[in-house]
């Protein structure tokens, strides 16, 4: 049987159980859609079926999580997540090793886990430091030095999407994450219906931004007016990151981030105008590489740490 370590994305909308080499390569998958009707538990049991199918192929050695919502490392317990139910307070790190007959299991949140692996094999490979937001139905973030994890203390840390942007207390989820631009999106159609994104935002709820630059090259300025907004509101959330670590590359990732360089010229752009004067022009800003496979790649690099100390522990 083949020797592998396995990955696995607990997302929001997707779920992905991968299997990989001793370079956190992706040799296999298995990809569910959430179903939140049937919430935690039904997402456990896909997990549990795609591992039975796994093992019965391979040997596998260790297994990464990435979660997605805070976690409690020191206990493998999740707090909660933001979008599916069944998932507060569960012992996800003992439920995993006893599906898997023992093996070593290594659990962080999916946007430290994509950090990981952007950092290590995609946009920010070579660089240090390296901070990593996704920018998906909420906002997360990630600092990856030296090729290692940044961990403050427990139970999370690097929350950028909690970053306030005022007084008010809107914060930088509230304005630039998936869910909020398709918001402010929908808001602008309802005030402009002679807009080129009437149509297509007619037809159905969710998703809204990828009919956003269709409507720029159609000539809608205000579609083009509230992209560089939210360039600036991203670049300003970030700014803190740059002004309190000052990393070398940022990378975006996440849904949002598929609008490609308009979003990243805008953003880096505007970044370089929302910093003090000495630290300018700031981190380069980079599009994540790995795609839908920052998640799963960094979890497999998770599985690796944990191979490593099972093996280290062996042997002492």
């Amino acid at each position: 049987m083949e020797s592998v370590y396995v990955g696995i994305e607990i997302g929001g909308t997707k779920i992905q159980v991968v299997t990989g080499d001793d370079r956190a390569r992706i040799v296999d998958r298995h990809r569910f859609t959430a179903d939140k009707a049937q919430g935690g538990e039904g997402i456990r049991e896909q997990i549990s079926e795609a591992l039975r199918e796994v093992q019965a192929d391979n040997a596998v050695r260790a297994i990464g999580v990435g979660f997605g919502g805070p976690i409690n490392r020191e206990t493998g317990r999740t707090c909660c997540s933001h979008q599916i139910k069944g998932w507060d307070d569960f012992p996800l790190r003992d439920w995993l090793s006893d599906q898997a007959g023992g093996l070593p299991v290594h659990i962080d949140n999916d946007a430290n886990t994509a950090a990981l692996g952007e950092a290590r094999d995609g946009a920010g490979q070579g660089e240090s430091p390296v901070f990593y937001v996704t920018l998906g139905s909420g906002i997360g973030g990630g600092l990856v030095i030296d090729g290692e994890l940044y961990h403050g203390a427990s139970p999370t840390e690097t929350e950028i999407g909690h970053v306030r942007l005022g007084p008010a207390g809107e914060t930088l989820e509230s304005r630039c994450s998936g869910w909020a631009v398709d918001r402010r999106l929908r808001e602008y159609v309802q005030a402009n219906p002679s807009s080129p994104l009437t149509k297509p935002l007619a037809k159905r709820k969710g998703g809204e931004a990828r009919h956003w630059l269709q409507a720029i090259e159609e000539g809608d300025e205000g579609a083009r007016a509230m992209l560089s907004n939210v360039c600036r509101e991203l670049a300003f959330g970030l700014s803190h990151v740059v002004h309190l670590m000052n990393p070398t590359v940022i990378i975006l990732g996440g849904g949002l981030s598929n609008l490609g360089e308009p979003l990243r010229g805008g953003v880096e752009s505007a970044l370089g105008q929302a910093i003090m004067e000495v630290l300018r022009p700031g981190p380069s800003v980079h599009l994540a590489k790995l795609a839908e496979d920052a998640v799963p790649v960094g979890a497999l690099h998770l599985a690796l740490t944990s191979g490593l100390s099972l093996r280290q522990s062996t042997h002492a």
